[in-house]
């Protein structure tokens, strides 16, 4: 007798298909990472197995640790005071009512979506021996206090402190007070009802919080580059860029410091978790309402505090490389004679990297959006309607990803898109083009499969049940109904995933083929060159152009096609509200 085989399902072969796409764009190039370690070559042609003892010399190599305890110093005490000022900001934003409160939400979101090479540039800019604090205003003491740990420190904690501030913000969105209110009653101090009690109970937020300013910071390769013109701190991920572009390439040390990298990531994520099981922090019961900010005589206290910190983690950076922009040159200081327009000119020369750099990153800043955004609405699709079976491991690597450093991804790319073997089948995608959009759409999948998943759990899956039982197909059900219901949330990953792509600076910088070059490599050669006029120039001038463009499609997507699909409507309309004519009719 004939065995007959079962079809397959539509959504186990959507599973699938997420699967190899995962292990294709992040599995592989992470394995390759850690494989370099103990077979050293391997991906070059040389079968060398040299055991582990290669994990241990990073102790014993100067260099490699150095890397190892600044990242960590870096990591941990940014952390810290980035948690700390994130927690004491959300408090005050929700407990007491302020007219800037509004600017401290665009501030916090302003700093998460701009590049660490950019704020970073603009406080070397600052605080640099010919910088502005030295030169005019005459703060000499600003350059001793930067350029050492506790100063990096400092504007690290500056830079990452919306991941604190915006989670615990969302932890006090719930007045809970009823807790306070019963230790109070039954004799508790102040001090130890705000210890035992209100404290412990925004520990989930927190260590949310501590972990995501910990990771994003000792994976930063933003600061390190913009730093080394001028003050030499080696940190894990910089010194993995110099081992590959330092002759000769040291692929043994890029692959052990990328191992302790990525480790150090994974320790800390297993460790918050870990944290969270231990304990019950449910809260939220019927008793629970919403909290409102008290209005107090005294918000003009809150406003000074809010401007005068937003003027320092915001104004000096981004005002610092305005004002450099039009100078002729820093040492000139703030006068008619050094005013100049000739930084911009130069933008719009022929031969300006620049504008070759902003359309090359836009080019693959799209493809990596909509790729991304793609491969998210998949991996929501699978974890939220589905019985799929491996959606643990869909869900596991996507959260892995979101945490991967770009330096990491770059080497992994490297390793397994620079095979002799693949030039026989077109796909030596090394030192093309190509490999850039293939690491731009692995660094975007995570941002755009978190945003799905949030947006799909609030779709009830009986709809798309429904849909099913009446025969409609998996692709009908994606089309007609659960992408209108998430056309916001769609904008949102979309124009997310093209926003943190189009400056990523540490892929681009280890993947850029010869004879092609992106926005962030330009402008960070130029600043690299000391060419600080032109290179704050290019950083205004291009961000501006993406932030009107990003708003004209955001608008365009929201509004302009209800106009025109409206516009549509009036034209066909064959109502006749004349007598006469429906007579004639």
């Amino acid at each position: 007798m004939l065995k007959l085989t079962k079809k397959p399902s539509a959504p186990t072969v959507l599973g699938w298909g997420v699967v190899f796409i995962l292990i294709l764009f992040i599995l592989l190039p992470l394995a390759a990472v850690l494989i370099q370690i103990v077979l050293p070559g391997i991906f070059f042609g040389k079968l060398d197995f040299q055991g582990f003892g290669l994990v241990f010399e990073i102790f014993e190599r100067k260099l490699w640790s150095k890397s190892l305890s600044n990242s960590l110093l870096l990591g941990a005490g940014t952390a810290v005071l980035g948690t700390v000022i994130g927690t004491a900001l959300a408090i005050m934003r929700k407990s007491r009512s302020f007219y800037t409160a509004i600017l401290l939400d665009f501030t916090a979101w302003a700093l998460l979506i701009l590049p660490s090479f950019i704020i970073a540039q603009g406080w070397v800019l600052f605080s640099n021996g010919n910088g502005i604090a030295n030169h005019i205003l005459g703060l000499p003491w600003v350059n001793d206090f930067v350029f050492q740990p506790m100063g990096l420190i400092f504007i690290m904690s500056l830079c990452k402190f919306p991941y604190a501030y915006l989670a615990v913000t969302a932890a006090l969105e719930w007045n809970v007070s009823y807790f306070n209110d019963a230790a109070r009653l039954n004799g508790a101090t102040s001090w130890r009802a705000l210890r035992t009690i209100q404290i412990p109970l925004v520990i989930p937020a927190l260590l949310s919080g501590a972990a995501l300013i910990f990771m994003d910071t000792i994976g930063d390769f933003g600061l390190p580059a913009s730093l080394a013109a001028v003050y030499s701190f080696p940190t894990l991920s910089y010194s993995i860029y110099t081992a590959l572009y330092t002759a000769p390439i040291r692929y043994d040390m890029a692959g052990i410091l990328s191992f302790y990298l990525v480790a150090i990531i994974v320790f800390v994520m297993l460790f918050q978790l870990w944290i969270l099981r231990k304990g019950n922090y449910s809260t939220i019961s019927g008793r629970a309402i919403r909290t409102n900010p008290l209005k107090t005589k005294n918000s003009w206290l809150y406003d000074f505090i809010n401007i005068g910190f937003l003027l320092i983690a915001l104004g000096i950076p981004i005002g610092s490389s305005i004002i450099v922009s039009f100078m002729d040159s820093i040492g000139g200081g703030i006068t008619i004679s050094n005013f100049t327009l000739e930084n911009y000119q130069e933008l719009l020369n022929i031969d300006s990297t620049i504008l070759e750099g902003l359309k090359n990153s836009l080019t693959i800043a799209a493809l990596a959006g909509v790729i991304g955004l793609i491969v998210g609405i998949g991996i929501g699709y699978v974890l939220i309607f589905t019985d799929f079976k491996y959606r643990s491991f869909i869900d596991s690597l996507s959260v892995v990803s979101l945490a991967v450093p770009g330096v990491v991804l770059g080497i992994g790319y490297i390793f397994i898109w620079n095979q002799p073997f693949l030039e026989h089948i077109h796909l030596h995608l090394y030192g093309t083009p190509a490999i850039l959009v293939l690491a731009s759409v692995a660094g975007a999948i995570p941002i755009a499969a978190r945003l799905m998943i949030s947006s799909m759990t609030k779709i009830p899956a009986s709809l798309l049940a429904s849909a099913s039982i009446q025969g409609a197909s998996l692709t009908r059900r994606i089309f007609t109904i659960l992408l209108p219901l998430m056309r916001a949330s769609l904008l949102t990953a979309g124009l997310t995933a093209f926003g943190t792509s189009i400056f990523d600076l540490a892929i681009t910088s280890i993947l850029y083929p010869p004879n092609f070059v992106t926005l962030p490599v330009a402008i960070n050669k130029a600043f690299e060159d000391l060419n600080y006029g032109f290179a704050t120039a290019a950083t205004i001038t291009s961000g501006t152009i993406i932030i009107i463009f990003m708003m004209t499609f955001k608008w365009f997507v929201e509004k302009g096609i209800d106009y025109f699909l409206n516009l549509a409507k009036k034209e066909k309309s064959h109502v006749f509200k004349d007598s006469k004519r429906v007579k004639e009719i």
